[in-house]
């Protein structure tokens, strides 16, 4: 599974891989992260041990410096990270997008979990486009994108890449 999706959302073209919920043009943020699998958070907790004893028995000792991050809704682990570590939740890149849609003609054009949660995006066309020889057309998109597992800061760019799994993630960032 090169290309990571565990869950997505669409409007328009199926993405090569064929997953994803397609939704109609114009859905609003609430459908998004449901539809896209970003309808969680990020939780956080201290990070303990355990210590062979020399007496016998095991201990619990704690790791301070440090904390597991695990999302909501399955408890799964995603990452141990510094105590400075600051979350950035799911929702949070949606919600970036709220007034580009509602005010400034941008459309939501995919979003998705990658990696069980480790990586998130989401992609919005900004109604530019242009038509190259041959009729081919490159369409302008902004692109957020994170991940909690150390792998990705977050990032907000503008790609010609519609990013639709991880291939096209690191496509577009290395771009």
């Amino acid at each position: 599974m090169a290309h990571e999706v565990q869950t997505m959302a669409y409007v328009g073209e199926t993405p090569w891989h064929g997953l994803g919920n397609e939704l109609t043009p114009n859905q609003p943020i609430e459908v998004w992260a449901e539809q896209a699998g970003m309808d969680w958070t990020i939780e956080s907790s201290d990070v303990s041990y355990y210590a062979n004893h020399a007496a016998g028995g095991k201990l619990i000792m704690p790791f301070p410096d440090n904390k597991v991050l695990y999302r909501s809704d399955t408890l799964e682990p995603l990452s141990v990270v510094s105590q400075r570590y600051q979350e950035v939740q799911p929702r949070e890149i949606l919600e970036f997008y709220r007034d580009l849609t509602e005010q400034a003609d941008f459309e939501l054009e995919t979003a998705g979990v990658l990696k069980g949660g480790r990586k998130f995006w989401a992609l919005a066309k900004t109604g530019q486009s242009t038509a190259l020889k041959g009729k081919d057309v490159s369409n302008g998109y902004i692109l957020l994108a994170t991940a909690c597992d150390g792998t990705l800061a977050t990032t907000a760019q503008f790609t010609s890449i519609r990013v639709v799994c991880n291939n096209t993630l690191a496509i577009s960032l290395a771009g």
